[in-house]
């Protein structure tokens, strides 16, 4: 099951008590206090994990507690520490933390990042703390500190370098099945693709970049039709965006009219995220999909007018016989090695 947004509650561990003690040794005169302070409670962490690349598991798991602080104890002893929580998320999650208005506390993108979203509780001081030479036998201890709790949302955004973006039943998911070993279901009809899937395209000379295929978009999505916002906010850590635009007469629609709704789509989608690069500012690239099944050869030659009018490159392909693959792949290398010379990954 792939889950992109969960709501969790987090409470860190609350400070252990300090003590309250007296020395009781024989041969030991006026021992004075040996009350201990108590432990620190245990920290909330959230990092990034490569074994992790959905938010499943806080779905059917949304509260988290660390350990609280060990009462401090006689003879100077004190509490054990609280163990730290760890919560290990996908590489690209974003957590916010849920009140009166949605905070981001956190953006992990890399393999390893480690943040604190909940600090344990301070340790509470002994009465040996409070002795003074004008108060010997001090009767006062400090109770533990309580520890940070947050209710966080957390967002997954996936990292990829190319998004490939069109109507239902564009040929995404063949396109990504073709170019890469990622293997998403595949039919003839709408909406086959509901979850993101995500593919290494590997080139000569060792290059390589990574493709995400997002579910099909139609008119409205950034209002929230079809699968709306849900999944537009998957393209904004990409570099590049490909429109696959079915070239062929089966849908029934202009290809030119499609591509200008998928661009009104990004023009007019607006992130939570500020200061987040609009989709419709990023690189575009076209491909004319399915040409081996076109049966007008002016839908192809109209469209292409229309994108040099644009400045976007067009390159008609065929993800199932492999016409014209090795250049729109080609194009996509220049143009994801250019943005990320040109604009870091997220903001």
């Amino acid at each position: 099951m792939f889950v992109d947004e969960v709501d969790i509650h987090i409470q860190a561990g609350d400070g252990g008590n300090g003590c309250m003690a007296f020395r009781r040794e024989m041969r030991v005169p006026r021992g004075g206090p040996s009350g201990g302070d108590g432990g620190r409670g245990g920290s909330i962490f959230l990092v990034a994990s490569a074994h992790q690349n959905t938010l499943v598991t806080y779905r059917f798991h949304p509260e988290f507690k660390a350990e609280r602080g060990r009462h401090g104890e006689g003879s100077n002893c004190t509490g054990s520490d609280g163990a730290d929580l760890i919560l290990e998320v996908p590489p690209g999650t974003v957590a916010y933390e849920l009140g009166e208005a949605t905070v981001p506390l956190a953006d992990l993108t890399t393999i390893g990042e480690r943040v604190l979203v909940a600090r344990g509780g301070r340790g509470g001081r002994g009465n040996a703390a409070f002795a003074t030479s004008t108060n010997r036998a001090p009767r006062r201890t400090e109770n533990g500190a309580p520890g940070e709790g947050r209710r966080l949302r957390l967002r997954l955004k996936l990292l990829a370098d190319v998004g490939l973006v069109g109507f239902p039943n564009a040929g995404k998911s063949t396109m990504i099945a073709r170019i890469s070993a990622a293997r998403p279901k595949i039919a003839d009809y709408p909406f086959t693709t509901l979850t993101p899937n995500l593919g290494v395209v590997t080139l000569s000379n060792d290059r390589s970049f990574v493709v995400a295929d997002v579910p099909g978009l139609i008119e409205g999505a950034h209002d929230g039709h079809g699968l709306g916002t849900k999944f537009l906010a998957h393209l904004e850590r990409t570099k590049v965006l490909v429109h696959l635009i079915d070239i062929s007469s089966a849908t029934g629609r202009d290809p030119i009219d499609d591509f200008e709704i998928i661009r009104r789509e990004l023009d007019q989608f607006v992130s939570d995220d500020e200061g987040t690069v609009p989709l419709a500012t990023k690189p575009q690239i076209a491909a004319a999909t399915k040409i081996d099944a076109m049966d007008d050869p002016s839908r192809l030659e109209r469209l292409r007018e229309h994108l040099t009018e644009r400045g976007i490159p067009l390159f008609p392909v065929s993800a199932v016989t492999g016409d014209g693959m090795a250049p729109l792949l080609e194009a996509m290398w220049r143009e994801t090695s250019r943005a990320a010379h040109e604009t870091p990954l997220h903001t």
